[in-house]
Parts: structure tokens; C-alpha cells; sequence
């Protein structure tokens, strides 16, 4: 999922299964660590409570990148570069963790300048556009492909390049006109956004997701339907608490599983099914009984499954829900919300599944096998590392 800069050199590539790497890892000494997503999540919070210090105007855009509004600050500093070396080093000392820092007239210049921070050592980890001679600013984005740009995709990047757009100054300079015309109005939108003219509003606010998803390969091969259930059970208690951490409640879910592809000698097999409601909810146990029909409408014996997941859409303001005059269908109304609440209080404040439904199970003999997992050093006590003095 990330790799060193070293391990790209040997061309480990992204994504590629650990089993296939072990005597390559072998004979270059690669260190190979399990996924801590408390941990990573920790951090990250860290990171931005540091972040929001430096300007009362912050977007965070995900878990290890951050926005921040510069407009009326410059009094501040020797210049914005000081600042962003003085973020640097605060983040390192306080949370451990490098960071490099971008300076842009608009979001899409902030990320290539980021980028350039990232990739140039000359810049010394911050790279500010705003303070740079024209003609250094477009020998740097002369020399940068076109897919580095913030929202060029795969796709959109193969259509620029064969119409001749191969750098970022390529697509800096072609018309407005030419690009809404050939790619629409958000590609016209980003070649303003490099020219410096400020196209997209920092949020902030983090807009509520318009779907969920919860799905995690399993640390070892299942193939009964009974462990599938207690998979998918565990994945919907996941997904319900980012649901109602939002205030939204959904109207459809969609369960999901998959065989190995790696392993061809396995028959392979994958399906879902997408199973509507007929009131939108944020009730785990309703959403865990849907779940589970739509899960014995596609389980085939027979199959090693190596993975399963949920996807929750239709998502909407659980305030804007209108309560039946009468009766709450079951998984809604007052008493539902009450009850889901007091789980997610009792689940934040003495750890997570404390309390949770019963079809989880116990023995969870198919969780994600996480043996080179890194203690969780900021959130669990017992991991807490002691100095002897």
C-alpha cells in the first residue's frame, strides 16, 4: 500500500502480494510492516491539530493532507516559505513524522508545489510558486508529466497526451475554450487553477460522504456461509458507525465477496447483490439483516473467499427524515436512535466492539491476518513504551 522510495527502485510495485515479494525482501533486507489504521488515524489528527495553529482556515483533504488559507497572514512570518519550514519542523518534533509543504496561488498550485517540495531537494521540503521568478516556475512545470497534476486520471491523462498536452506547462497554457471543448468544464476549470486564478473554495467543513464502504481481505480462506456472516456483520458495524459519526442514514446496501485471484489453481468467484430499504436507517441490526439476505442470494459453496464487504449509498441527513405518524418501522424512529447512540458512546469510551451485535461472533478466525503490525503507541496503554532512567 506505500512503499520507500528504495523499495520502488527495486521495483516492488504497488500492490503486489507480500508472498511474492519474501525472497526479494530477503536479499535487500526490505522491513515489511501490518496495516494500524488507529494508529495512522491518531497521527493524523495530531498532525492537523498542529496544522490549524498556523491559520484559523483549514481543509483537511484526507488523512495526510491538509489546506490551509493564507489570505491576511503575511505580517506573520519573514515570508510564507518561514512558515512552512517552521511547520516542518514543529510536526517533526512534536508528532514525529516529516512533512513537506507547498505554496500556491490556488489548491491545484499548492499540490503541484507539493510535489515539487516532495521530489526536489533543493527546496528543502517547502517549495512556495508564489515567490518564484516566471521563468523558474515554467522550466519547473516544463519538466513535470501532465498526469502529476491534482484530478488527472489515467484516462484523462492518455486523451492529453495524445492531443500533445505532455507537461504540466502544456496544459497551463492551451486555451480555456479548447479544454472545455475537448474535456469539460473541470479540465478548463484546472487550467485556470494552474494559471493562478483560484477556481475551488477551501472547505471547511468536510462535506458528508455519499457512500460507505467497509471491506477487508481475510487472514485466512473461508468458505463457510456461517464465517461469511460474521465477516459481513463486523464490516456493517463499521460502516454504521461512520454513518451515524456523519448524521446520515442510507436507503440502500450492497454486500459483496471474492475469491483469490492470485491463486489460479482456485476456482474463482465473486458477486454482490444491492439490497434497497424501505426506510432509510442507521440502525446496525437492520442494516446487518439486510446484509445478510443479500449475502445468502450469492454465497456458492464450494469457493475459498478471500474477501467480502459492504457499500452503504443513498446516504441523507438522518434530521431530514420524517418519523411515521403512527408507528416506526422497525430500525428507525426515537428508540432506535437512542440505542445506537448509547452503542457508540459505550464503543468511544472503553474501546471498540465493547458493545456490538451478536452475529460478529466471537472467535474471528477470518480477520485480516496483521502479525507485522506496529504497536498502536498513542492509543492503547499497554503500548505506551517505558523509560528506564
Amino acid at each position: 500500500m506505500a512503499r520507500s522510495n528504495e523499495v520502488k527502485a527495486l521495483g516492488v510495485k504497488m500492490g503486489e502480494p507480500w508472498f511474492k515479494l519474501k525472497e526479494l525482501a530477503r536479499r535487500h533486507g526490505i522491513v515489511a510492516l501490518s496495516s494500524n489504521y488507529t494508529l495512522y488515524g491518531d497521527m493524523s489528527n495530531r498532525i492537523m491539530t498542529v496544522l490549524r495553529e498556523y491559520s484559523p482556515v483549514t481543509e483537511i483533504y484526507s488523512i495526510d493532507e491538509c489546506f490551509l488559507g493564507l489570505r491576511g497572514l503575511d505580517g506573520l512570518w519573514r515570508s510564507r516559505e518561514a512558515m512552512g519550514q517552521d511547520i516542518r519542523q514543529r510536526v517533526r518534533q512534536w508528532i514525529g513524522v516529516p512533512v513537506c509543504v507547498g505554496i500556491g496561488q490556488s489548491k491545484t498550485l499548492a499540490k503541484l508545489a507539493n510535489h515539487i517540495a516532495k521530489k526536489r531537494p533543493e527546496f528543502c521540503g517547502v517549495c512556495d510558486l508564489t515567490s518564484l521568478p516566471p521563468g523558474e516556475v515554467d522550466a519547473l512545470m516544463a519538466a513535470i508529466d501532465v498526469g502529476e497534476v491534482w484530478g488527472v486520471g489515467r484516462r484523462i491523462e492518455a486523451q492529453l497526451l495524445a492531443a500533445g498536452i505532455e507537461t504540466v506547462k502544456h496544459l497551463r497554457d492551451a486555451s480555456p475554450r479548447w479544454l472545455r471543448s475537448h474535456f469539460g468544464v473541470v479540465m478548463e476549470r484546472t487550467g485556470h487553477e494552474l494559471r493562478g486564478l483560484s477556481c475551488l473554495a477551501l472547505d471547511e467543513v468536510m462535506p458528508p460522504k455519499k457512500q460507505i464502504i467497509s471491506s477487508r481481505s481475510f487472514g485466512e480462506l473461508v468458505t463457510t456461509l456461517n464465517a461469511l456472516r460474521e465477516a459481513v456483520s463486523s464490516y456493517v458495524a463499521r460502516a454504521a458507525e461512520k454513518l451515524r459519526a456523519q448524521h446520515s442514514v442510507c436507503e440502500t446496501i450492497q454486500v459483496f465477496v471474492q475469491t483469490n485471484p492470485f491463486r489460479a489453481s482456485d476456482p474463482q468467484y465473486s458477486n454482490a447483490m444491492t439490497i434497497p430499504l424501505t426506510h432509510p436507517t442507521g440502525d446496525t441490526r437492520r442494516l446487518v439483516r439486510a446484509a445478510h439476505y443479500g449475502l445468502e442470494q450469492i454465497y456458492r459453496p464450494g469457493f475459498y473467499y478471500k474477501k467480502a464487504g459492504v457499500m452503504l449509498s443513498g446516504l441523507s441527513d438522518a434530521s431530514s427524515q420524517q418519523q411515521g405518524l403512527l408507528f416506526s418501522a422497525h430500525g428507525t424512529g426515537k428508540k432506535s436512535d437512542q440505542l445506537m447512540a448509547a452503542i457508540d458512546a459505550i464503543n468511544a469510551s472503553f474501546g471498540r466492539d465493547t458493545v456490538t451485535v451478536g452475529s460478529t461472533g466471537i472467535h474471528h478466525g477470518w480477520e485480516m491476518k496483521r502479525e507485522r503490525k506496529t504497536p498502536s503507541y498513542t492509543t492503547r496503554w499497554s503500548d505506551v513504551p517505558i523509560a528506564f532512567a
